[in-house]
């Protein structure tokens, strides 16, 4: 199960997510913090993959392809934000 309601401490930014996509390699720091949280601007930069899911708040993303455990990731800031 995946939380929809992830909330960066980092940044303080709720943490957005794609179905169905991945983020380009090229994509950057400077690129979320000057892109977030506007749709349009941010598909300039999102693949399609089916069965993957991009996440982003605005310090930090990440490209999902399989069921991850996020917690094990100590350069992430994600909590539930609670339901």
């Amino acid at each position: 199960r995946t939380c929809d309601q992830l909330r960066c401490t980092a940044c303080d930014f709720r943490v957005s997510l794609f179905n169905d996509y991945i983020w380009d390699q090229s994509c950057d720091y400077l690129f979320f913090r000057n892109n977030m949280p506007e749709l349009s601007k941010l598909r300039a930069k999102m693949i399609k993959k089916k069965g993957s899911r991009a996440y982003a708040c605005q310090c930090s993303w990440r490209s999902i392809g399989e069921l991850t455990d996020l917690q094990t990731d100590q350069q992430l800031r994600w909590v539930c934000g609670k339901h």
